[in-house]
């Protein structure tokens, strides 16, 4: 235990990733002396060096702001919680191979975190728990003789967004007493006075519906998608004219892959915690997997891929992100693997895979392109070969 960590006012577990650290540095920017316990040292190195470890826009003068004013720091070492009056905790439930969420994910990290706990610490829970969590976590106290006010406060961000959205969004705030809530309430008005009040399991299917809903909005749009490009038709342009100045139609999304690290994860939570029955839920599933099998089998019909290279412009799993966790693009391309001559791939942001080319290598060896993620730079391109864009952003190429 350090001087720079003693004195603080909040240690946020996992704080040094996607949904930590944003909220962290904005604790910090408000005047609370924050620390963030993270198991990557990397990250943390990365961290205390005023660096952002990943792409979040806004957030690196924030980040740098704090550490240099002595208000936020990073740490490996557990025995800072010790100190904290509030522990916010960003560790999810995860969904293993089969679909199946560990609802003893969120409680065995806390379980090893009870040494450096104390009577009177606030614990707030930040990323999606399973139904049932925050009580699991109620009795793990209980059951250790720690007295402790136990809240779940989930997180309402998008990638990329966070610095804006922490302060705009209404923050959900759920505890099993008035006073627990309302303490819980008085450290997240230092970002927002727009303060919605649940209970615990109103609040842990609040944030599901959420995120499930958001997913079965995008398969909505992705399987109209489908139906236009198999009569000729083009779904943005369709899209696009009914929603002109018609409020019933302004939420319907545009055709692309919905990925990442929660949607389809939160959507096989919930259909679990119902007994799996979600049909809703899985057909959702079936079309946004099913959509990159979807792009490689209508173009099989119009080109000859065992022949060809396709290149796909874009890993991440959406625009304007570094951040591949369960992006489809890598599930495109290990469908071409095995339907192509070879597969190309390139990312302006992604750093994490060593088998990325330049985008001109890409473009010119390519014979056959498809748009895995929206990015910015991507629009201006001139292409004039065939292109699979579901996305619908480039204007040149001969589009399938």
């Amino acid at each position: 235990m350090t001087e720079e960590t003693r004195g603080i006012d909040v240690v946020v577990v996992g704080g040094c990733g996607h949904v930590g650290l944003p909220l962290g540095i904005a604790l910090a920017d408000a005047g609370r002396s924050v620390v963030a316990y993270d198991i990557d040292q990397l990250a943390v190195d990365t961290v205390n060096a005023g660096r952002l470890p990943f792409m979040e826009d806004g957030a690196q003068v924030f980040l740098q702001r704090a550490v240099e004013n002595g208000q936020f720091a990073a740490t490996t070492d557990p025995s800072c919680l010790s100190d904290a009056e509030y522990i916010i905790v960003v560790i999810g439930t995860p969904v293993d191979e089969h679909l199946n969420p560990d609802p003893t994910a969120v409680t065995n990290s806390i379980e090893s975190l009870l040494p450096y706990l104390r009577h009177g610490q606030m614990v707030i829970l930040r990323s999606t728990i399973f139904p049932g969590v925050t009580r699991m976590v109620e009795n793990l106290f209980a059951a250790n003789n720690l007295v402790a006010d136990v809240a779940f406060c989930p997180e309402r961000i998008a990638e990329g967004t966070a610095m804006r959205e922490l302060y705009e969004l209404p923050q959900i705030v759920a505890s099993r007493t008035d006073a627990a809530s309302q303490r819980a309430a008085g450290l997240f008005s230092s970002l927002t006075d727009s303060i919605v009040y649940l209970e615990p399991e109103e609040a842990e299917l609040a944030k599901l519906f959420t995120n499930t809903w958001r997913y079965i909005k995008f398969a909505t749009a992705n399987q109209l998608f489908m139906i236009a490009n198999d009569f000729g038709l083009d779904f943005e342009r369709i899209r696009s004219a009914l929603a002109k100045d018609y409020p019933r139609a302004a939420d319907l999304p545009r055709a692309g892959f919905a990925a990442g690290p929660c949607l389809f994860k939160d959507t096989m939570q919930l259909a679990a915690f119902n007994n799996n029955n979600f049909s809703l839920g899985h057909a959702a599933m079936m079309i946004n997997e099913g959509l990159p099998l979807y792009i490689v089998s209508r173009l099989a019909i119009e080109h000859d891929l065992a022949n060809l290279t396709v290149g796909i412009l874009g890993m991440a799993f959406k625009g304007e992100s570094d951040d591949i966790r369960s992006s489809l693009s890598y599930k495109l391309r290990r469908i071409l693997e095995f339907q192509a001559k070879a597969v190309l791939t390139t990312d302006p942001y992604v750093t994490v895979d060593d088998r990325l080319l330049p985008l001109d290598d890409v473009l010119e060896r390519s014979d056959v392109l498809i748009v895995g993620a929206p990015h910015n730079e991507y629009r201006s391109l001139t292409i004039d070969k065939p292109v699979a864009d579901v996305w619908n952003i480039l204007s040149s190429g001969v589009h399938v």
